[in-house]
């Protein structure tokens, strides 16, 4: 297998009310009550309008005009005078009714982390303020400032292009165990051109990567087993890392492991059905040679039924993204009708892209020299407008 290094990893953090539901019941509940009568505002012309009156109420007669509609009737209650008396034990009260604010709240209480200014200008595009902003905490030793540093740097965003100071800061952060910058300095190492390189410790970080969790560490510490130990024993070791990393969802982790098991090695059992449903995990996620290689399983009816237009449209999505042999095996199914009608000029037109490509297939140039002049014409006409 051959050993795939991803680019560079960007990896930032992202920093990322109560809703009052009406009862059904209380139209119901509010037809059955009394309706108040506004009563009158103070005339704001009358002076003596606004002044509460100060007046000793006559406590000797009572009062028998007609109740205001808006007060509650006594006499619903008891008709007995109610006197308010002290509630002779007094609820705990709290310390203070004033809510506290979010300032003086920590957030670590409930697991949550604060804001990472430098990260936040990262995300939005911001690279100089955000290296601006790391840099004063990298060199203070903080590793997170350190691997964004090192990721601004290595990639030349909103400063100059400088791998070699890159690889410095990644490893610092390294050094503090931290997964990415691990992956990142392993490649360097690996590729010695802006640091001495070093093998081994390329392996060992890469190890610490792909332990701590970091899927692209994984699947290139299952790279580096294989290259180390090319026999059976090395894809053993390997397996274990590539079913970690395509647990997660990586897609050449996931060709990785439906070639094992297409194969039935690295402690795996030969299981098509398996090696397929895995390929068509790499396919939608866009990776062409898992596409070219599920198309190829399902006109063949490879680990699970035959399926010739599935077959042909996951081989013409491939051809579309580029890839050569699949773009000279689109030609051979145009040129059969497998999957499709048969189409004599798609076929030229798709080897004729192949072919400028590189790929020569004898087989498709006799089936070039076979086509009549216009045939030829169209064929080119329509290649030059392919991708």
């Amino acid at each position: 297998m051959r050993l795939r290094v991803p680019c560079l990893v960007v990896l930032g953090r992202v920093v990322l009310g109560p809703v009052v539901l009406a009862s059904p019941f209380a139209p119901a509940a509010m037809a059955a009550q009394t309706v108040p009568v506004p009563q009158p505002r103070p005339d704001a012309g009358d002076p003596s309008a606004g002044t509460p009156n100060t007046a000793t109420p006559n406590t000797a007669t009572p009062n028998t005009a007609t109740p205001d509609l808006g007060a509650p009737d006594a006499s619903r209650f008891g008709g007995a005078q109610h006197i308010d008396k002290p509630i002779q034990n007094t609820l705990p009260q709290p310390a203070t009714m004033t809510p506290p604010s979010a300032d003086a709240v920590n957030p670590d209480r409930f697991g949550a982390k604060q804001p990472d200014a430098a990260y936040g200008a990262f995300q939005r595009g911001l690279y100089k303020t955000a290296y601006n902003l790391a840099m004063d905490r990298a060199k203070n030793g903080d590793p997170a400032a350190e691997t964004l540093v090192a990721e601004i740097l290595s990639r030349g965003l909103g400063v100059p292009l400088n791998p070699a100071e890159a690889g410095k800061w990644y490893a610092l952060a390294a050094e503090q165990g931290v997964p990415e910058a691990q992956f990142q300095y392993a490649l360097m190492l690996l590729d010695g051109r802006y640091v001495k390189k070093d093998e081994k410790g390329a392996f060992a970080l890469m190890q610490a990567s792909a332990e701590a969790g970091n899927r692209l560490a994984q699947f290139n510490f299952a790279q580096l087993l294989v290259q180390q130990d090319p026999g059976d024993t090395g894809l053993v070791k390997a397996a274990v890392y590539y079913e970690r990393a395509a647990a997660t969802g990586l897609a050449d982790a996931q060709y990785a492991m439906a070639q094992l098991y297409a194969n039935g090695v690295g402690g795996k059992p030969h299981d098509d059905a398996q090696a397929r449903i895995l390929l068509a995990q790499a396919a939608r996620q866009n990776y062409d040679t898992a596409q070219v290689d599920l198309a190829a399983w399902m006109i063949d009816g490879r680990g699970g039924p035959r399926d010739l237009k599935s077959g042909f449209a996951w081989m013409k999505q491939a051809a579309q993204g580029g890839n050569v042999a699949a773009q000279n095996r689109l030609a051979k199914l145009y040129m059969g009708g497998i999957g499709t009608d048969p189409d004599l000029i798609l076929a030229g037109a798709w080897y004729i892209v192949a072919r400028r490509a590189g790929l020569i297939d004898p087989q498709m140039d006799d089936f070039l020299q076979g086509l009549d002049d216009d045939q030829t014409r169209q064929a080119l006409q329509k290649a030059n407008r392919l991708p």
